[in-house]
């Protein structure tokens, strides 16, 4: 018969019921670094309020090219990180991959949809967003010409242009649109000197406000539109204070919703895979009020934002999407 005195008894009987503890989330950011004022940057926006409310550490890692993806998410996965987060739409091949290789572990995406088990996939509806910038755009355009420059020719920056197409002739149907794609590679995400030459070339056809969906490559836009004078449009995170007065407003792609709530449902243990569709009714989108760019903002132009967000919520108004409904219209 063995005994124990009874405080090793204790000791032994705590060591039996201890539980594992709770995973560190990991998250490998796109191409372009966590501070890149854009896309990247609304990503570590929900890591900063997830660590800070919860007090949990968070493994980062940044891309500097896409090669690195896969190892990247295979280290994280290997190490038993959970769950292991993907930003961006260049990460999809890799995040398939590893995805399989480890079964058991919870992955997220946003961006993009990945079709495995274990996998959640963060989607947006960006034309929807988008159709608030060209409503607005077009309210405060003088001159009746306005721009876009977009990142990657890909379907979810042509979803953007379309969207912005028809908020913009939702206000004005004489509005002119110019538009560009810096490139057909992901670099072209991040060619801010190339976002400029875009955007002056738009400039210079007469365009007085212009939008960005072009992650890093749109500061240079928005650079070039403060610097002549005329004003830019943000996009993913809160572009406004880049250059208070001369943005107009930021269409935020809520990617800091989308990860803070992976990493809040797998810590919760209510984590499920499969497709997270975001719009402006479900929180994923949203345009930007706030003291940089409160004067530039009449009380027409936000009767007429909260209006079309209102009946796009609702189903009154119906935003053409290029992904599912066929090439647009406008």
């Amino acid at each position: 018969m063995i005994r124990f005195r009874s405080g090793l008894l204790a000791a032994v009987v705590g060591c039996l019921t201890v539980l594992p503890a709770q995973a560190d989330p990991a998250i490998v950011y796109s191409v372009g670094g966590k501070f890149d004022g854009s896309f990247n940057e609304s990503a570590y926006t929900g890591v900063s309020r997830y660590a800070s409310e919860t007090g949990q550490t968070v493994r980062e890692f940044e891309l500097e090219r896409d090669a690195q993806s896969l190892q990247a998410l295979r280290n994280f996965a290997s190490r038993g990180h959970a769950p292991v987060v993907a930003i961006g739409f260049n990460q999809a091949n890799a995040l398939g991959q590893v995805a399989q290789d480890f079964p058991e572990t919870d992955f997220a995406i946003a961006d993009m949809v990945v079709d495995q088990p274990n996998v959640r996939s963060y989607v947006f509806k960006e034309h929807e967003g988008s159709y608030i910038g060209g409503l607005l755009a077009a309210m405060a355009s003088k001159s009746g010409t306005i721009g876009f420059v977009g990142g990657m020719d890909i379907p979810i920056i042509q979803r953007f242009l379309c969207g912005y197409k028809q908020g913009a002739l939702a206000a004005n149907p004489q509005i002119k649109v110019l538009s560009n794609m810096t490139g057909d590679t992901p670099a072209a995400f991040a060619d801010p000197v190339r976002g400029a030459e875009l955007a002056r070339g738009q400039i210079n056809q007469g365009a007085d406000v212009i939008i960005q969906a072009a992650g890093g490559t749109g500061i240079g836009v928005l650079q070039a539109a403060a610097d002549a004078n005329i004003l830019g449009v943000g996009t993913d995170s809160n572009q406004n204070g880049l250059h208070p007065g001369k943005v107009l407003t930021s269409i935020r792609k809520r990617v800091d919703n989308a990860v803070y709530d992976s990493f809040s449902a797998a810590k919760d243990g209510k984590f499920v895979p499969g497709i997270q569709v975001l719009g402006l009714k479900e929180g994923g989108m949203d345009w930007v009020l706030d003291d940089n760019n409160e004067v530039l903002i009449t009380e027409d132009m936000k009767t007429a934002a909260e209006a079309a967000v209102q009946a796009i919520s609702n189903g009154e108004i119906e935003v053409h999407d290029v992904v599912t409904g066929g090439p647009c219209p406008f």
